[in-house]
Formats: C-alpha cells, sequence, structure tokens
C-alpha cells in the first residue's frame, strides 16, 4: 500500500460515522443517536437523526485527551478530563471494535498533529534564539574592537605632548562605545526575554510531559490487569470447552476418568525432524502398530527392566522418604507470613538492570539459599542409580534425560527468591544411609556469582560449576543459568553433559506469578559416551494448547545418529520413555514406529497446604532442617535466613543488610592486604575456596572449580580451621 492510500485509509476511518445508543438518563435510558466523527477527527458530535447533521448538533466532545473504556462487548464510555462524559451502546461486538479503533486513530492522529505543531513551535525558538545568540556574539565582538580602539587613544593622550590633538578622536570613539554598549545592552535584554519567556512555556511542557509519563505507567499496569483478566476468562472458557468434549468422548467410561489439567494422548509413533529438533506427533494409532514388525533387544530389554521396576517407583510414591537412624526429618516448615511488598512498586526501577546485583528484601524470598535449591535438584536421584543399572549406554542417557526434567518440576509454583549466599558460604546434604547420596556446595565467587557443587552417589557422581544472571523484560523477568553440569558413571566411564535452561518469571507487574521453563536442551555424551546424545525440547506455557502442559519431547540418539528412544511427558508431572522398533524415511521427515511407552519418572504429591509454605516439597522443607556438626558456613547457621523461616521478617531484613554490609568489608581488606589490582567493581581475584580447586579448563580457555576431596574428612575430625567467618 502506497503513502498515500495509507494517508486515504486513515482519514476514510478518522471520517466514522454510523447510528449508536446513547445514555441519556435513568427514565428514558439509551436513545439511538447519529455519531460522526469531523474531517479532521478533533471532535465527536451526535445528532438524533442523519437531516440534522447541518442544523441541530445534541452534543460535542473533543477528541484531544479523551479516554475511550470498553464496559462490555457492546457498551464502550468516553471520558474526559477523568468525568464520564458519553456511555454508547453498539449494536455488536464487532461495530464496538470498528468504533474504538476509529476514535483511537483520530485521537493520536490529533496527538501526531499537536505533536508535529510543537516540533515547528521549537524549531522556530531554537531559530529565534539562535539568531538572538548570533547578534549577541556580534555586538561583542565590535563592542570588544572598540574597547581595545579605546584604550590605544587613552594611551596616545597620557604620552602624547599635545593632548588636545587627539582629544576630538577620544570623544568620538566614547561616543561609539556608548551607542554600542547600549545596544549590546537592548540585544542582551531580548535574548534573556525569549529565553525566558519560552523557557516558562517549554518548562511547563516538560512538567506535563512528566505527568503523561506517571499516567502511561498507570495505563501500562491498568492494561496488564485487563490482559491478565482476558488471560483468565480464556483459561476458564478453553478449559470448559475440553472438558465438555472430554465428558462427551468418554461419558461411557467412568472408571478411567483422569484429571484434565494432565490428560494427554499416549502417542506410539512420532514424527522427528533431526536438523529442527521438532518433534511433531503422528496419527498412528497404537492398534496400527500391534502385529508390525518385531521389537529390537534393546527395546524389549528397555521395556522389561522399565516395567520389572515400574510397580517399585509408583509404591514409592506414595512412602514417606525412609528415615535416617533414628533421626525423623520434618515433614513441614513454618506457614509464611501474611505480609508482603508490591513487588512492581520495587522492582519498575530495575528494567533492564541485573537483579543479581540489586538488593531485595526477604519479603520477596524463601527461606532457602541458591546453594540449597541446588542440591533440590536430587530430590529424583534415584534416576541416576537406574542409569547406572542401565544395560546400554543409550537407555543410561534416558534416564539421565528424565533425571534433568525432574529437577524442574519443583520450580513450577516456586516464584520465591533464593538467598544469595555469602563469598565462602557452603552447605551440605549428607542423605547417603537413606537416599544414597551426598553432596557440597560453595558460594567461591560473589561477582560474578559462581556456585561450585559435588554430589557422590554410590556408582556414579555429578558436578557443576553453577553461574546465572537474571534480567527484567517489563513484565516477567529471565533467570538464565550460564554453567554446565555433569555426570560421570563410576564402572563404565560414561560422562554426559548440558547446559540448564532458562526460567521466566510472568506477570510481575500484576497478576498471580506464574513459572515457565522453555527451550531446547542437549545432552552430551562424553568420554566412553562420546558420540551420543540427546535434545529434549521444553514446549512453552500456551492457554489454547490442547492436552496436558509444561511438555517435554525428546530423542536419544547412538553415535551414528540413528534415534534409538523417544522421550515424552511434561516437566511438573511424568516422564515416559519408548524404544525405537523400525523407521520410516518415505515421508520428508523420518516416522518412527515404538514399543509401549513406560513411565520412568513421575513426580511426588506435595505436602498438604503447601501453598501455606512457599509451595515446599517435603524434600525442601528438609533442606534448612537444623542439624549437628555441619561447618561453621552452611547455610542453616545462617542468621537472617532462618530468622525468615520462623516468620521474623524485620529481624531477618536487619541480619542480611549486616551480614552484606561485612561481607563488603572483608573484600576491601582482602584487596588491601593482598595489594592486588582492583576492578572497576573492587573485586580482587585473590580469594581461595576451601573445599574447590579453581583450574583452567582443557577444552575451552574459561576457569571451573574442582571439590578436592577433603570436606568430609574434614567433618569427620570436625576440623573446620580453613573455614572463614562469614555470619
Amino acid at each position: 500500500m502506497s503513502s498515500n492510500e495509507s494517508q486515504e485509509s486513515v482519514q476514510n476511518e478518522i471520517k466514522k460515522r454510523g447510528w449508536l445508543y446513547k445514555w441519556t438518563n435513568c427514565l428514558k435510558g439509551y436513545k439511538k443517536r447519529w455519531f460522526v466523527v469531523s474531517n479532521d477527527g478533533t471532535r465527536l458530535s451526535y445528532y438524533k437523526n442523519q437531516n440534522e447533521i447541518d442544523k441541530n448538533c445534541r452534543g460535542t466532545i473533543s477528541l484531544n485527551e479523551v479516554q475511550i473504556n470498553a464496559v462490555d462487548s457492546h457498551t464502550f464510555v468516553i471520558l474526559n478530563n477523568g468525568t464520564q462524559n458519553i456511555r454508547v451502546r453498539a449494536n455488536n461486538e464487532e461495530d464496538l471494535i470498528s468504533w474504538i479503533n476509529a476514535l483511537e486513530i483520530a485521537k493520536n492522529t490529533n496527538k501526531e498533529e499537536n505533536n508535529s505543531i510543537r516540533r515547528e513551535e521549537l524549531e522556530i525558538f531554537v531559530r529565534d534564539l539562535t539568531e538572538k545568540l548570533e547578534n549577541l556574539r556580534t555586538s561583542f565582538n565590535l563592542l570588544k574592537k572598540q574597547e581595545i580602539a579605546l584604550k590605544q587613544i587613552f594611551i596616545d593622550v597620557e604620552s602624547s605632548k599635545d593632548p588636545q590633538y587627539f582629544m576630538k578622536a577620544l570623544n568620538e570613539f566614547s561616543t561609539l562605545f556608548c551607542k554600542s554598549s547600549t545596544s549590546m545592552v537592548k540585544v542582551c535584554e531580548d535574548f534573556l526575554i525569549t529565553a525566558h519567556t519560552q523557557g516558562l512555556e517549554w518548562s511547563r511542557a516538560m512538567q506535563q510531559a512528566n505527568e503523561r509519563k506517571l499516567q502511561l505507567e498507570d495505563m501500562v499496569e491498568e492494561i496488564a490487569r485487563q490482559h491478565s483478566n482476558l488471560e483468565q476468562a480464556a483459561v476458564y472458557q478453553v478449559q470448559k470447552v475440553q472438558s465438555k468434549k472430554y465428558s462427551e468422548i468418554h461419558k461411557t467410561d467412568k472408571e478411567d476418568e483422569i484429571s484434565l489439567e494432565f490428560f494427554d494422548a499416549r502417542d506410539t509413533s512420532f514424527i522427528f525432524n533431526v536438523s529442527g529438533l521438532t518433534l511433531l506427533k503422528n496419527q498412528i494409532g497404537q492398534r496400527d502398530l500391534i502385529g508390525t514388525s518385531s521389537e529390537s533387544e534393546d527395546s524389549q530389554t528397555l521395556r522389561s527392566s522399565t516395567e520389572s521396576s515400574d510397580s517399585k517407583n509408583q509404591s514409592s510414591l506414595i512412602t514417606e522418604i525412609p528415615q535416617v537412624s533414628n533421626f525423623k526429618r520434618r515433614l513441614v516448615i513454618p506457614n509464611r507470613p501474611k505480609d508482603s511488598l508490591n513487588l512492581w512498586s520495587f522492582i519498575k526501577n530495575c528494567i533492564g538492570k541485573d537483579l543479581a546485583k540489586v538488593p531485595m528484601p526477604v519479603n520477596f524470598s524463601e527461606p532457602l539459599s541458591i546453594l540449597q535449591r541446588l542440591t533440590e535438584d536430587y530430590e529424583y536421584a534415584e534416576l541416576l542409580d537406574k542409569a547406572a543399572q542401565a544395560e546400554s549406554i543409550c537407555e543410561q542417557l534416558a534416564y539421565v534425560a528424565a533425571f534433568t526434567v525432574s529437577s524442574y518440576s519443583s520450580t513450577v509454583n516456586r516464584t520465591g527468591k533464593p538467598f544469595n549466599p555469602l563469598l565462602g558460604e557452603t552447605y551440605e546434604c549428607d542423605r547417603s544411609i537413606d537416599l544414597g547420596w551426598r553432596c557440597i556446595s560453595e558460594q567461591v565467587s560473589h561477582h560474578p556469582p559462581i556456585t561450585a557443587q559435588y554430589c557422590e552417589g554410590r556408582k556414579w557422581r555429578c558436578w557443576q560449576d553453577f553461574k546465572l544472571t537474571t534480567k527484567f523484560r517489563g513484565k516477567y523477568i529471565e533467570v538464565i543459568p550460564l554453567g554446565s553440569s555433569h555426570v560421570e558413571f563410576t564402572e563404565s566411564g560414561n560422562k554426559f553433559s548440558w547446559r540448564k535452561m532458562t526460567t521466566t518469571i510472568n506477570n510481575i507487574i500484576v497478576g498471580k506469578l506464574w513459572i515457565d521453563n522453555y527451550g531446547d536442551m542437549e545432552i552430551i555424551g562424553e568420554q566412553n559416551a562420546v558420540g551420543c546424545k540427546c535434545h529434549l525440547k521444553f514446549l512453552p506455557y500456551s492457554y489454547f494448547a490442547s492436552g496436558s502442559q509444561r511438555k517435554v519431547k525428546g530423542v536419544v540418539m547412538d553415535p551414528k545418529n540413528h534415534v534409538k528412544h523417544l522421550i515424552n511427558g511434561s516437566w511438573d508431572n511424568k516422564i515416559e520413555i519408548a524404544s525405537v522398533t523400525s523407521t520410516s524415511e518415505t515421508a520428508e521427515t523420518p516416522v518412527y514406529k515404538t514399543s509401549n511407552f513406560n513411565t520412568i519418572w513421575q513426580r511426588r504429591s506435595p505436602p498438604e497446604h503447601s501453598e501455606k509454605f512457599y509451595n515446599f516439597t517435603t524434600f525442601a522443607c528438609q533442606l534448612n532442617e537444623p542439624e549437628e556438626n555441619v561447618a561453621p558456613t552452611d547455610s542453616r547457621l545462617r542468621p537472617d535466613q532462618r530468622l525468615m523461616e520462623i516468620g521474623d521478617w524485620d529481624k531477618s531484613n536487619s541480619e542480611k543488610q549486616r551480614l552484606e554490609e561485612e561481607q563488603r568489608q572483608r573484600r576491601w581488606q582482602r584487596n588491601l592486604e593482598s595489594k592486588s589490582i582492583i576492578s572497576e567493581d573492587g573485586i580482587s581475584s585473590d580469594y581461595q575456596p576451601a573445599w574447590f580447586k579453581k583450574v583452567k579448563n582443557e577444552e575451552n580457555d574459561d576457569f571451573i572449580h574442582i571439590y578436592q576431596g577433603e570436606y568430609w574428612e574434614c567433618k569427620e575430625k570436625q576440623d573446620w580451621s580453613r573455614c572463614p567467618k562469614i555470619f
């Protein structure tokens, strides 16, 4: 469309006219009136009928500074200066949208014209001021020259033997200098008057612009609130339609009723696009696969192993976590106090900043440190135990994939921010007796924040350097992990590495906070597993998606890029795997026929009323449980975190400020003592972790932290001499 056609289209929209029903009063209600937008788009007028347009106008409202708000699908109001002036009703929803669009276009066109006029006025003002400034400069230069000439005449008069000879020239130059000075004063006055007059006007304009900015912030909050309401209404309608369809499909099968939230059809065949890493469902029913080609040895082994262990998994889901000897672990923590701050009022000034460097009150936190949240990844470490017993590398990788997905299961309702660890802070989690693993974590850097972690099971070990950055994007916050995670199986020597997903926290401005994890994850085989890889795709949450949400789909591939297993499920519920029995290459994308899907991971149900204590799982409740003989730097000994857990938030905030201030003092003291070169942000690189060693990664130029293997020996001796005093 050309620019002329576009302008003509806008003008046609502005020249809107038609029938609407205007509210008159309580007795008469709505009356039919003929509404017309003026040709220049500045006014909206209404008449009793079309014949009165040139005779009798019943009312007019300026469209320059109005607000147009829809009340329902047929009604909208036009507000001027905060008062309701006109309330009208359209014949239908399409007519309502058409009128609102026309009025908004007219209003915005007027603003653009007004802005254009203001720009022209500003250009004239700048041009006038520039001209007067040039006159002022010219007068100044002339006066300067005359001053020099006048001084020279005075010198000649003083040095001459006949002063009368120079008196005439002195009088002439003095008169000329006085005239130039008078002219200079006048030019200065003109400049000052223009600058003062226009300056006041533009100062008022700046004040109005600032007021409009504040109004815009209010409008953003209102739009976000309306958007949230629309989303909730849409979800309700979609669930209502899906529930109706579901009841119609399954009305004869009451015994197999499934919760709508987690309902998802079980596909036994997929289309997989290797280059795009995308998975699409193939419309091949399970009955079409019965009696097809026989399953491979690998698929039979996988199915038998998963089926034999499936009953044990299911039974373990409903039992409590085994207790350690006579030590009875807690199942809940104190309820969260009903005390909060307005998140938007705090965070609106943080747009574009790294939130990791913004001090936040404990009101937005949960009583766990980042060290403890990372340890929470091992809640389903039994998947690694099963992976260690797998008969093939690809089957082992499938269990590792399920383990990586399970680490996100506790994030679905966890909107609280973990405590940022102090430099040198540690956290140990010894569950070797009941769960078969133990873990040690240490905060090895403060800026940038880096956590080193090492965990060991009976037949595996994991480690990672966890780094993160956070960005506020307006309506949501992005939490972006930067480090890599690794697992190695000690008997086979198989090693796998992956990077964590980006997590988003939505509805920051208004509405209920909710978490989503989406994107692509690749798990790469190393050492004895070189060439094997797993592609996982976390699908974004969608209000209008059919079936269950938070889906995860993926494939496990051998070193020859042959797909051996398919992965299906959701990161907040369960993961299923199936062996590929045959592949069809006739289509543009390969079609895989598979065995039945078997559940290898199922999320444990959270405790009753967990929403009252930060939506913690039973395992999360035990992470900050007091324990004797831990290192003096352990997160469970942090006074601010402990005060927050018991509900004393005022003292917790005070302690938090004290600890952070003492940490800053220790950092500067280290810099002074080491006399090292300090960067712009005051960071010294001379800090040495207590339990990890910083080494250069052989695969790239980055640095990683290697566990030195001495923590548990020191704990046994209760030798904490290397631990700094940080609390």
